[in-house]
């Protein structure tokens, strides 16, 4: 169980974006969270992904509280997330190639070997060519970095994948082969998904529920 409870986050303490957030997310689940632009539904996705310490609130991972964030955090602990964001050029290094790209966390974890395997494999999975692989992100589309992206988010088999606005920057074609690529994975490991939006038609299609941003802050 994935659970934030009371969750208090932002980059200022005097003006915090969430106030008082809560929300769980049961083992293989999927529920997305709606709301407009700008309310504090990534920041809250962040802070589900370890990757934004909030100010107040606990979160809770197999009931277990989580004390530790970012690099900080456990190895188990990191590894257990997936995180897929809304802009990928924003979160990939142009430095890189997309095969690299995808070996990131693996390389990073100590896991070299498993990259020849690994991201051919993945690569695939996402739609990925092989002559793409040796592009690095200015050479490539938006729909192709974010298929890169998603590969990385899922190369060391998360528990747990965070998505946020994963397909608010892609064509219908993309956005639908993205979902498929997330539910197939979904359905072979029993991961949780948490999915944040603004498109309630697609959360609703995609996911067991979707949550309204009011409902999820303390009134």
């Amino acid at each position: 169980m994935l659970e934030l409870r009371a969750i208090t986050a932002g980059y200022d303490r005097r003006a915090p974006v969430v106030r008082d957030a809560s929300l769980a997310v049961a083992p293989g689940e999927a529920v997305g969270l709606l709301g407009p632009s700008g309310c504090g539904k990534s920041t809250l996705a962040r802070v589900a992904a370890l990757l934004h310490r909030p100010d107040a609130g606990t979160l809770l991972l197999d009931g277990t509280p989580v004390r530790h964030w970012r690099h900080r955090a456990p190895r188990e602990l990191r590894t257990a997330f997936g995180v897929v964001f809304q802009q990928p050029r924003l979160s990939a290094d142009p430095r890189l190639r997309l095969a690299d790209l995808i070996a990131e966390p693996l390389r990073a974890t100590g896991r070299r070997e498993e990259v020849p395997t690994r991201v051919p494999e993945l690569a695939g999975t996402v739609g990925l060519t092989p002559d793409l692989l040796t592009r690095r992100p200015h050479e490539v589309s938006d729909g192709q970095l974010q298929r890169a992206c998603l590969a990385r988010a899922l190369v060391l088999r998360p528990r747990w994948l965070i998505c946020d606005e994963m397909t608010a920057m892609l064509d219908a074609s993309t956005t639908a082969a993205l979902v498929a690529v997330v539910e197939d994975y979904r359905a072979a490991t029993g991961a949780g998904l948490l999915a944040v939006g603004h498109d309630r038609a697609l959360l609703d299609r995609w996911c067991d529920r979707t949550v309204h941003w009011d409902t999820v802050i303390e009134c």
